[in-house]
C-alpha cells in the first residue's frame, strides 16, 4: 500500500509540473497598443459684422450644419487641441485663458479664466452595422470665468470692483465615426450673444 501511495503521489507531482509547464508556454493575449488622436475644435459663432476666418477642410461639413441650425452670421476657429490617448484610456487637459473670455472684460493677467477638458474613457467600438466607432465616456469641457461686479464703496466714495468666478461647461457621453467631426454642444459667452461651439473628432494613429 505504501508503494502504491508513493507512486500515486509521484504521478500527481508529474501532472502538476506538466500543467505548469504548459501554462508557461501558452501564448499570451496580445496587449492592445492602439492609440487614438483626438481633436477638439473651439468655434466661435458671432453676429458681429466680421469676415469668416478660413476653416480647415475637415470642418466644412460642420460649418454647413451650423449655418443651417444656428442663427449666427459668422464663424471662426478659436482653438484646436490635438492629443493622443490609448484605447480605453483617459484624457485630462487644463490651461489658463482661452476663447471663453469674460463678457465683462474681467479676465486679466491677475484674474485669468481657467479652462479644462476631460474624457473619462476613450475607446474603440462598433455599431449595429459593424462600423468602427469611437466612444467618449464622461466628456467634459468647462471653464471658470471671472465676472466683474460693483463692489463696496470706499470712504473716499470710490467703488472698488469685485471679481467672482462663475462655472460654465458641458458634460455628456458621445459616440462618433472615426475621423468624422461631430458637434458636442454650444456655450453662451456673454450678452453679445456670441457662443463657443464644441466640435470633436478621433481616429486611430500608428505613429
Amino acid at each position: 500500500m505504501k508503494i502504491k501511495s508513493l507512486l500515486t503521489a509521484m504521478l500527481l507531482l508529474v501532472c502538476v509540473a506538466a500543467c505548469r509547464s504548459a501554462q508557461a508556454q501558452a501564448p499570451q493575449d496580445p496587449v492592445d497598443e492602439t492609440n487614438l488622436e483626438t481633436q477638439l475644435f473651439l468655434i466661435v459663432g458671432t453676429n458681429q459684422d466680421v469676415d469668416d476666418a478660413k476653416m480647415p477642410a475637415a470642418l466644412e461639413p460642420v460649418v454647413k450644419q451650423l449655418r443651417a441650425a444656428l442663427p449666427f452670421k459668422n464663424y471662426r476657429l478659436a482653438a484646436t487641441l490635438i492629443n493622443r490617448v490609448k484605447n480605453q484610456g483617459r484624457l485630462t487637459l487644463s490651461w489658463i485663458g482661452g476663447p471663453l473670455a469674460s463678457p465683462t472684460g474681467a479676465a486679466t493677467n491677475v484674474t485669468p479664466s481657467f479652462s479644462q477638458f476631460n474624457v473619462r474613457e476613450v475607446r474603440l467600438t462598433r455599431n449595429a452595422e459593424n462600423q468602427p466607432m469611437v466612444q467618449m465616456l464622461g466628456f467634459n469641457f468647462g471653464a471658470r470665468i471671472p465676472i466683474q461686479t460693483p463692489g463696496a464703496i470706499a470712504a473716499n466714495g470710490a467703488v472698488a470692483p469685485a471679481v467672482a468666478y462663475e462655472n460654465t461647461g458641458v458634460s455628456t457621453d458621445i459616440s462618433m465615426r472615426e475621423s468624422d467631426p461631430v458637434i458636442v454642444g454650444t456655450l453662451n459667452i456673454g450678452p453679445s450673444g456670441d457662443a463657443i461651439i464644441l466640435v470633436v473628432s478621433a481616429k486611430r494613429t500608428t505613429k
